[in-house]
């Protein structure tokens, strides 16, 4: 991996707004979600890779309308959790996670998801970090994302309120995990999924990770991590082309 990943000129932290919004706010905004975009398609793709045609669970937590669900392969047992549901389920749980342990019943996932959600959790990062370790199982994988926030066009969506510089971020999941994969989900300058459907298939091909070029853009990494144990070799043959 690259050790650039991340690199910043300065650190962006004290841009952070530091309001946690609540369900009145994302009720709404889930609705954004509705439809599958760049990166979700490129989570889907990993964790149907994961599950390698075996019967799995999975958590996506911070679910929104639970679109993910619609990508994955159906031998993928599918729950999801977040502060607004907006159509009740069996497998969907409505809670605020942030004033509330993150879990399901008492369930233990093979994959836990975690995509759009960091970049809001204020300062219970670590606190989020240990829940979801511990409904891991033990050669599960944690897939999380998050914003390359040293890029070179300073703005940051001002709803966010978890700002750091990539490498911060990485050294507090690597507390809980091992990472053992960083992907980009695309290059793109002002933090914008591409919504042509050209370019849209091109940047999901895009795994590889570009040494100072990469730095410079406004990235979505994609973490795939591990308990802190020698388990990762059989997760990332899997995932492998």
């Amino acid at each position: 991996m690259d050790s650039r990943l991340g690199r910043n000129a300065k650190d962006p932290t004290s841009d952070a707004r530091g309001v946690l919004y609540k369900k009145d706010f994302w009720y709404t905004e889930n609705l954004h979600y509705s439809r599958p975009h760049p990166r979700m398609a490129k989570v889907a793709r990993l964790a149907n890779s994961l599950a390698c045609g075996g019967n799995c669970t999975l958590l996506d937590v911070g679910c929104g309308p639970a679109t993910l669900a619609a990508l994955l392969q159906p031998n993928i047992d599918y729950y999801g959790v977040d502060i607004a549901i907006h159509g009740p389920a069996p497998n969907l749980l409505e809670v605020d996670l942030l004033e509330n342990p993150i879990g399901f019943d008492g369930r233990r996932f093979d994959i836990i998801v975690a995509q759009g959600f960091f970049e809001y959790v204020g300062k219970f990062q670590s606190q989020k970090f240990a829940e979801i370790a511990s409904l891991l199982t033990e050669s599960g994988t944690f897939i999380a994302s998050y914003v390359n926030f040293g890029h070179w066009h300073p703005f940051t969506y001002r709803r966010y309120s978890n700002v750091q510089p990539f490498l911060k971020f990485r050294a507090c999941i690597e507390e809980h995990f091992s990472v053992d994969r960083i992907i980009p989900t695309s290059y793109n300058l002002r933090h914008r999924d591409s919504e042509g459907k050209l370019t849209e298939v091109l940047r999901l091909g895009t795994d590889v990770n570009v040494p100072i070029f990469g730095s410079f853009f406004a990235i979505q990494y994609i973490l795939l991590c591990g308990k802190h144990k020698d388990v990762g070799n059989i997760r990332l043959t899997r995932l492998m082309p």
